[in-house]
């Protein structure tokens, strides 16, 4: 039977995941947080993960170093989806691309005086085409971390960021002002793999979608 690989990233990706592989009949042999290898073996001897970091994952994807892939909106958006089919979206991992500022910072009179504003952020793509829709100049600043930092002292006057609860915002006297789009996870697949591997990708995608249905359902019910 044909071999596939799978990449996946450590957290909360994986552990919202993980149900949907259970339910396509792939179980992971291996803990990805307290075992420190990287190729997982799974119940399915022509199934195996590799756990990358999260940015990586469409790279791995367009690559055919992995068959298949799942990856949040964010990424891709930043990624530009070449060479990947996307064929769910897996409605895990969700949480919303917002700009935040400080609690003082008065963004709706900044916007409309059409000042030249500062903004942090590591998704410099979907912040580059947000802003250029609303006709705003802005210089961009590329942080890989700690981006509510920014604003607090001094080096941006605004964040592109992914909210969940929005508790670390307020816990560092920043709200959010403007939702850019909703993110959720999407199950990616290579282009070549999914020709070549069908008899055992297709499968797959099938029972991807009917656990989604499944967990929508069962959300759904009062």
């Amino acid at each position: 039977m044909t071999s596939i690989t799978i990449a996946l990233s450590k957290g909360r990706i994986f552990d919202d995941t993980a149900p949907l592989l259970k339910a396509a009949g792939v179980v992971a042999l291996d803990d990805p947080e307290t075992s420190r290898k990287l190729i997982l073996a799974t119940n399915r001897d022509n199934v195996r993960l590799i756990i990358v970091r999260a940015s990586d994952v469409p790279t791995y994807v367009q690559y055919g170093a992995a068959d298949m892939g799942i990856a949040g909106k964010d990424v891709l958006l930043e990624h530009g989806g070449s060479g990947l089919y996307q064929p769910l979206d897996l409605h895990i991992a969700r949480c919303r691309m917002m700009v935040a500022v400080r609690d003082d910072f008065d963004y709706e009179s900044a916007v409309r005086r059409g000042a030249r504003l500062r903004v942090a952020t590591k998704y410099l793509h979907t912040a580059r085409e947000h802003f250029a829709e609303k006709g705003m100049h802005v210089d961009l600043i590329k942080l890989y971390g700690s981006m509510e930092l920014a604003p607090l002292v001094g080096l941006a006057d605004a964040i592109v960021d992914l909210v969940s609860s929005g508790n670390t915002l307020k816990a560092n006297h920043l709200k959010a002002v403007e939702e850019i789009m909703p993110i959720s996870a999407r199950l990616i697949v290579n282009q070549a793999a999914l020709k070549l591997k069908r008899e055992t990708i297709q499968p797959m995608l099938d029972a991807f979608s009917a656990a989604i249905g499944q967990c929508e359902e069962t959300t759904a019910q009062p």
